[in-house]
């Protein structure tokens, strides 16, 4: 006697699927764990610092407005 899972395709197509969709899982536990660590992270170092975590990335310019209309990293001005 054959085993019904080897024999039927359909079936090792989705035992694939399951797997593959517990490894997606697995990966965004993880990523979202990681950017929950990084805010946290980036708000206690804003809180030690007094900087912003726009200005922590170098970013500071684009998050002031008018320093980002001054030296034209924006297509727009306000």
């Amino acid at each position: 006697m054959t085993n019904p899972s080897a024999t039927n395709p359909f079936l090792e197509h989705s035992q694939e699927q399951l797997i593959l969709m517990e490894q997606l899982k697995r990966a965004e536990l993880f990523n979202g764990r990681a950017a929950m660590l990084g805010i946290v992270i980036g708000m206690a170092t804003e809180a030690i610092t007094g900087s912003g975590i726009a200005h922590q990335i170098g970013l500071g310019a684009l998050a002031d407005g008018y320093v980002a209309c001054r030296t034209q990293f924006l297509p727009f001005c306000f």
